[in-house]
């Protein structure tokens, strides 16, 4: 008799949540908002998680909802389903912006928007430096470990890079960059009774 690996099932260290990682959604995750979705973590602790989805851009531009950001030529991304009204950045600009949170080493949440309009006006802030997000993603306390627990996600750690520039399908990169089972995940058909 052939076994088969069960490739959905997570294995245990990979399913270890912290501020920093990515949560990337298994192929077939039923949540139409996070299906195939990438969500980086901003906060993790005890009471609860917030993240940001990386791989989620509307068509709508920063420069037309966004007062005093008239200049910034870039589309919006949905952050997530929470408080789909309220706006959210992630940049690379440090301590230049007062009342940042730092994430990463090289990556912060939040601050003084007044400074980020400051600094788009004097042209000191590159595409690559900021991403503006409409709402978040955030799990409840335990919530975000029961979904672990059913293999909705498996964590990892991207670089920099994949969390300021990315957009589009960048759910199948990292997949793909993955050095484990998962990379099969990223070949699956978005619906396999069309194959």
């Amino acid at each position: 008799m052939t076994t088969y690996p069960d490739i959905f099932s997570i294995r245990p260290e990979d399913k270890v949540p912290g501020k920093g990682k990515v949560l990337i959604s298994e192929p077939f995750l039923s949540d139409r908002f996070f299906n195939r979705t990438i969500v980086f973590l901003t906060e993790h602790g005890p009471e609860g998680s917030v993240g940001f989805i990386l791989n989620r851009v509307l068509e709508l531009m920063v420069s037309n909802a966004v007062e005093g950001l008239e200049s910034w030529e870039e589309n919006l991304s949905v952050g997530g389903p929470v408080a789909s009204d309220t706006l959210h950045y992630l940049h690379t600009l440090g301590d230049i912006v007062p009342g940042s949170m730092p994430v990463v080493p090289g990556i912060w949440w939040g601050g003084d928007l007044d400074i980020i309009r400051e600094l788009i006006g004097a042209g000191r802030v590159r595409r690559d430096q900021l991403r503006f997000f409409l709402g978040y993603a955030g799990w409840s306390k335990g919530q975000l470990r029961r979904e672990l627990n059913e293999n909705s996600w498996v964590i990892a750690t991207v670089p920099n890079d994949v969390v300021m520039k990315s957009r589009g399908d960048v759910w199948k990169d990292v997949l793909r960059s993955l050095n484990s089972k998962y990379k099969i995940w990223a070949e699956f058909p978005e619906s396999p009774e069309m194959n």
